[in-house]
């Protein structure tokens, strides 16, 4: 699939036979994403010509006036459309079942499962990430949802290295979303609203301009001065964007429609 938060798994059942799992990770819940996985599932249906089970986790709980659906409808005229699909909210899974059923691939998440807050809990799932060098990776995923539970000086203790390290996580413009939130509901003093918008700025242009050095090359000095003057709200449609550049051209016709 095209997106990086989907997964498209091959399964087989003895009743069904070989079909397939798309599963949808979403950060928080959108009202769009009813209408996202019946896409989802129709063109994984088309591409490989298997029937296809869809299932979205969400990560984090919407606000409390959003209600998650877990069908898409619609009727126009006399024609009718029906998707439905599994949902999984993480927050509602006991973070004990990652541990007593050797859940490896939810270790990253255990912070924002039920019960999965303390450090004590965060510091299991770390020593069991680092049992296995493959998952090694996942340290900095592991640290950017602690920081939605633990203050970030407590992640850096547990974590023992540089917090620097989780600005390289594709995940860090949510952080500097997330941690905005999290800050206001804190009580943090209004007068330093101006500087953590000029700090939250700079450092999404770092971000931006590492991930796209990866992604298309080396950027040339007028590329990277134009992504420079980028404002925030421009930094983090580029930040979603680049996920599906290939070259440098894509980079350049996007900046070309956006400036």
């Amino acid at each position: 699939m095209a997106e990086q938060n989907d997964v498209l798994v091959k399964a087989y059942g003895p009743a069904q036979g070989e079909f397939l799992v798309l599963s949808e990770l979403q950060l928080r819940y959108n009202e769009n994403l009813p209408l996202r996985m019946r896409a989802y599932a129709a063109l994984a249906e088309e591409k490989y010509g298997l029937r296809t089970y869809p299932v979205l986790v969400n990560i984090l709980p919407p606000p409390s006036n959003v209600s998650i659906c877990d069908r898409f409808e619609s009727q126009f005229f006399d024609v009718q459309a029906l998707q439905t699909y599994r949902v999984i909210n993480l927050w509602e899974v006991e973070a004990a079942v990652v541990f007593e059923q050797s859940l490896f691939a939810l270790l990253p998440f255990v912070p924002v499962l039920k019960n999965g807050g303390e450090a004590s809990v965060v510091q299991q799932a770390l020593y069991q990430l680092r049992q296995d060098p493959q998952f090694i990776e996942l340290e900095s995923l592991l640290a950017f949802f602690a920081s939605f539970v633990l203050e970030s000086e407590v992640v850096r203790q547990i974590m023992r290295w540089d917090m620097a390290v989780l600005r390289e996580s594709p995940w860090y413009q949510e952080i500097l979303r997330e941690g905005e939130r999290q800050g206001e509901q804190r009580g943090r003093q209004e007068g330093r609203q101006e500087g953590r918008q000029e700090g939250r700025q700079e450092e999404g242009r770092s971000l931006i301009l590492k991930q796209l050095a990866r992604r298309v090359g080396n950027l040339s000095p007028e590329l990277a001065l134009q992504i420079q003057s980028l404002d925030l709200e421009q930094i983090e449609a580029l930040g979603e964007a680049l996920l599906d550049f290939t070259s440098l051209t894509d980079l350049e016709a996007w900046l070309a429609a956006s400036l």
